[in-house]
């Protein structure tokens, strides 16, 4: 089965790109990725030179970078590329549109011109809005987004529904709370923290830190897209929880207790506009149809995080200066000979 991925040297993507060739012996494996700020080629390096492995430096909205890339022919298409952090958006919402948008109609229509047999849509929760209290939302729950990331996905789903009910695209979508792990860009919650925290700083925590979000470690996530791949029903929406929703404040208290370090070093700042109090999600179908479910508890996958970051610490810093974007010179451009298997740009 040859698979596009987009977007898979993110966060989960890369994730998601480790565990198919892992686990999949059968696949054959595409990455597109534009490679901005929160794609690092360096979260594949255990895997680049794998024959069952391309990669393809191209930005999802560009038709004629993804019409070439299509040339390659898939079987299916897991469309993760996406600006997806909340804060970025408020400063400046065209990215968002730009990707999330106008880059997943682009990957449709090729994916519908070239017959492709199975797309999947990486959604979020952040679409429903904030949920009330006791309220897990279904996936037949109204889309009330909150920040312009979430109208943006919210779009793109809406976009992806289009296509299943006009040209019969067999596409499907997975909608996912927190995800956290390895290779998580250190400006989300988990890994900003673990990082502060590591280097005596302030742990800045929004408003009173009471925000509840039920957290998914990223492979359980990518599990439930490879089960989604495999068994999912076209035209299907799929929620993917855990289960185990906790304030922003509980969760940083425990990766300060795992990292020895004292809860002195939070500092509560001002709440950002639009901030969503809880997202809670209802997966049942998800684990009824396709018999999925979380293989690590909360404090197991934490743990494991927190570990992960703490033995990964050069990473981390390579992130926050912009050091590793060195890799894919060091690796992709001296290498203008073999580029032209890679790359479409």
């Amino acid at each position: 089965m040859k698979v596009l991925v987009t977007g898979g040297a993110g966060f989960i993507g890369s994730n998601l790109v480790h565990l198919l060739l892992r686990e999949s012996p059968d696949m054959e494996i595409t990455n597109v990725d534009k490679l901005t700020y929160a794609g690092n080629l360096e979260n594949l390096a255990d895997v680049g030179d794998s024959p069952r492995y391309r990669f393809i430096h191209a930005d999802v909205a560009d038709a004629r970078a993804v019409a070439r890339a299509f040339e390659h022919g898939f079987d299916a298409v897991i469309h993760l590329a996406a600006e997806t952090h909340v804060d970025r958006s408020l400063e400046d919402a065209a990215p968002f549109l730009h990707t999330n948008i106008v880059g997943t109609q682009v990957l449709l229509e090729a994916a519908r011109r070239h017959g492709v047999s199975r797309f999947i849509h990486i959604s979020t929760d952040e679409v429903y809005g904030s949920a009330p209290a006791g309220v897990d939302f279904p996936e037949s729950a109204p889309l009330h987004p909150s920040s312009p990331y979430a109208a943006s996905k919210a779009a793109a789903d809406l976009l992806v529904l289009s296509y299943v009910h006009t040209f019969h695209l067999p596409a499907l979508i997975l909608r996912c709370t927190n995800n956290f792990g390895p290779y998580q860009f250190p400006e989300k919650l988990i890994p900003l923290m673990i990082a502060n925290a590591m280097e005596d700083r302030s742990l800045p925590v929004y408003g009173d830190g009471l925000q509840a979000r039920d957290w998914l470690y990223v492979e359980d996530y990518c599990r439930a897209i490879l089960l989604a791949l495999g068994g999912g029903r076209d035209g299907e929406i799929y929620n993917v929880s855990a289960g185990r929703p906790r304030t922003n404040l509980e969760v940083i208290g425990a990766l300060l207790d795992r990292l020895g370090k004292p809860h002195s070093l939070i500092t509560f700042v001002e709440d950002r506009p639009g901030h969503d109090r809880r997202y809670a999600l209802d997966s049942r179908k998800l684990r009824e149809e396709l018999g999925w479910a979380p293989q690590r508890s909360f404090e197991e996958a934490l743990a494991a995080t927190v570990d992960w970051n703490r033995s990964n610490a050069a990473w981390i810093e390579r992130c926050r200066s912009g050091a590793y974007r060195s890799y894919y010179r060091r690796h992709y451009t001296q290498r203008k000979k073999t580029l032209t298997r890679w790359s479409v740009s």
